[in-house]
């Protein structure tokens, strides 16, 4: 199979096009909640159905990129995910709004296991380090999604036409990488069966991801909490722990593939682990804000490239075709981000928040002890 600059763009681009969707949906929550007039539990099983819909697609799709390729999963999914954006912000009903969101999250779990699965092919076919970069396209397009859907509504375009703009946004970067999306899939996976229970060095690439990504889902909905109640930062700033978070895994992220090419996956998934562990510690028993808030930094940069890594060992595992291990460990892995907010919320509920930021700090500790397997697992 051949694989170009070409090929490597595309890829790119259609890491950018999921960050930039994903990322359009977060400013339209408060438009959906008072439109609707939902109170906080409403809102909150209806933010379930995205989660729910992402769930249930990312096994599935890691079958259909090994039969069709990821070319045509890619371009279906993407068409989906531009038709249905701007329904999430004209929704009539809680109940349209809910099934808007079970296909948002469905398309974009399809898109992202496919662009997942193609990245994992063209790094192994490029004989380099990509996965870093790839993953911070991502980044890149939720911190553009988000900035730009904030900054139409601050100078008062509608959300629909809001999200009708970045829907376009999606489509154009997907339609510039689209002729250089894999067409075939890899004639292992094609010859794959049709189903195989995950198994081996594939559910342990999948724990890892799971523990990665519940610290990621709880930085995101009890930072700012444990930073005002913990810290006495004010409620205004309290967003500048996730907002650090975020800002030093894309940097982390768009760098990793020059450190992970000169240190080593192994060396890189111990030191990340060991600097998000020292993160979460530090963010607890910091003695003023502004050492808090660096505890964030922290986590963000030791955490930005453990997920890359671990995707690019289940693409070279042999327990699984690469396609299923993509959907088998995604699903695992965003299981993590739906359940990091209620773990946390119940931990903290059971003894305190401090707790709970502490015990992430142990899991972070539990991937640094699994790097040089996690890193180079094959079956």
């Amino acid at each position: 199979m051949h694989v170009g600059p070409q090929q490597r763009r595309s890829t790119r681009l259609a890491f950018l096009a999921a960050g930039l969707a994903m990322a359009a949906w977060a400013p339209l929550v408060p438009f959906a909640k008072a439109r609707l007039e939902l109170g906080e539990a409403d809102l909150g099983l209806l933010l379930l159905c995205l989660g729910a819909g992402s769930l249930m697609a990312m096994p599935a799709i890691g079958l259909m990129t090994a039969r069709f390729g990821c070319r045509i999963v890619m371009l279906v999914a993407g068409l989906c995910v531009c038709l249905i954006l701007p329904a999430l912000a004209i929704a009539p009903t809680p109940l349209a709004l809910g099934a808007a969101l079970f296909g948002f999250g469905a398309s974009l779990g399809a898109l992202d296991v496919a662009m997942n699965v193609q990245a994992v092919i063209v790094e192994r076919e490029s004989g380099g380090r990509l996965m870093s970069g790839f993953h911070g396209l991502f980044s890149v397009g939720g911190f553009v999604g988000a900035g730009l859907m904030a900054a139409m509504l601050w100078l008062g375009l509608t959300p629909a036409l809001a999200i009708v703009i970045v829907a376009v946004l999606v489509a154009l970067a997907l339609l510039f990488g689209a002729p250089h999306f894999l067409r075939e899939p890899e004639a292992a996976d094609r010859e794959a069966p049709m189903f195989v229970v995950p198994h081996g060095a594939v559910i342990f690439i999948g724990v890892l991801c799971f523990l990665c990504f519940l610290a990621e889902g709880a930085v995101l909905d009890w930072s700012a909490l444990l930073l005002t109640a913990e810290h006495g930062m004010d409620a205004a700033r309290a967003g500048l722990g996730y907002a650090a978070f975020a800002a030093a895994m894309t940097i982390g992220r768009l760098t990793g593939d020059r450190v992970v090419a000169r240190l080593g996956g192994k060396r890189v998934m111990l030191l990340g682990g060991l600097c998000s562990a020292l993160g979460f510690f530090l963010a607890v028993m910091a003695s003023s804000a502004p050492l808090a808030l660096l505890g964030f930094l922290l986590v963000g940069l030791g955490a930005s490239n453990v997920v890359p890594i671990l995707f690019t060992a289940a693409g070279n595992q042999d327990a699984m075709p690469a396609g299923l291990a993509i959907g088998a460990i995604t699903t695992i892995g965003y299981a993590g981000i739906l359940a990091g907010p209620a773990v946390i919320g119940f931990v903290a509920h059971a003894s305190s928040l401090t707790v709970a930021f502490a015990g992430l700090g142990g899991a972070m500790l539990v991937i640094a002890a699994s790097a040089r397997l996690g890193a180079n697992a094959k079956s």
